[in-house]
């Protein structure tokens, strides 16, 4: 179990990492702490956004402030798997096999426009995600902790993509979007227009040993019986809504409890309460909603699937008698 000063310990840094990211990403605190919380619950994030709102520099940022590597794939259509995970190649001097790894061996990858790419290449991702190792010609190499993936698509242009699958989505612990400044937020870029890059202004605050070690913290979270009933009743009324082909998945259940304990954790607490759910239930849940073709000519979204959900299930008042 996390102990009290250890959970202040947890929501000062969370704070100090936020913070630090935030020079590069102005005026998008909210977006910043779903990221951290994605990588502090060992899961990816997706973001669907236009283009030039600050992908890259919110990658780049988060891997200077926890002094990780980070690479960037730009998805095409003609990328290969192997330009993903890497390649085997045989080494005529030595007389033996030598595997040359691919940018996914990084702490923060950036896939860049990842609808773009064929359904063959997208799928190299998903051993990964699940995993965090990639298998080539057999052999089983982990990309170490901590490792997330932040992938994004264009919601505007369609032309020459390929729709993600189910089973891809479903492993993206959340999916936002960054969106545009505010008028202060963009009178401070237009300022400060000079530095080129605003990742290079972020320095490193922690290691990526501590960050490992702070989502090892966080599973001694405390979450109640009665606020993992509530989540699987969540889940249930999501599948049992009308306008739902495909409710939440038992990944996406399991996903949530993850992030809500960093949650918690984040504000100090030693456990979870309904309201953590219900803060991240939209995030990390309406992405792995599959509509009814009707339902979404009508004007359901996920969004929509999950509101009713949380509407119709109260929350517990009370903690569990359950032992």
């Amino acid at each position: 179990m996390i102990t009290a000063e250890q959970a202040t310990w947890f929501a000062e840094t969370f704070q100090r990492l936020t913070d630090n990211v935030g020079q590069a990403v102005l005026g998008k605190a909210g977006v910043i702490r779903l990221v951290l919380t994605a990588l502090l619950a060992d899961g990816h994030i997706l973001l669907e956004d236009a283009p030039g709102t600050g992908k890259t520099q919110l990658a780049k940022a988060l891997a200077a402030t926890v002094q990780g590597a980070h690479s960037r794939i730009q998805f095409t259509p003609d990328l290969l798997p192997s330009d993903v995970t890497g390649v085997t190649v045989y080494d005529q001097a030595a007389h033996k096999f030598e595997f040359h790894k691919g940018p996914v061996f990084a702490s923060i990858l950036l896939a860049d426009e990842i609808n773009r790419a064929s359904p063959k290449t997208q799928s190299a991702l998903l051993e990964v995600m699940e995993e965090g190792r990639v298998t080539v010609d057999g052999v089983n190499h982990a990309v170490g902790r901590p490792f997330m993936v932040i992938a994004t698509q264009n919601p505007i242009e369609q032309a020459g993509t390929y729709r993600l699958p189910e089973a891809q989505l479903d492993r993206f612990l959340i999916k936002t979007s960054i969106g545009y400044p505010d008028l202060a937020a963009t009178e401070a870029i237009l300022s400060g227009a000079a530095t080129r890059d605003r990742s290079s202004l972020v320095h490193p605050v922690i290691t990526t040993a501590a960050i490992a070690d702070m989502a090892d913290l966080v599973t001694g979270v405390h979450i109640d019986p009665a606020v993992l009933r509530y989540t699987a009743q969540l889940a249930e009324e999501s599948r049992a809504d009308p306008g739902a082909r495909l409710g939440v998945s038992v990944r996406g259940t399991l996903a949530i409890v993850r992030a809500a304990k960093v949650w918690a954790a984040t504000e100090g607490r030693t456990f979870v309460l309904p309201d953590d759910i219900k803060a991240l239930a939209h995030p990390v849940w309406h992405h792995r909603i599959v509509l009814d073709p009707e339902a979404e000519f009508r004007g359901t979204t996920g969004e929509t699937v999950i509101a009713r959900a949380l509407a119709e299930i109260p929350a517990p008042q009370t903690r569990s008698q359950v032992a």
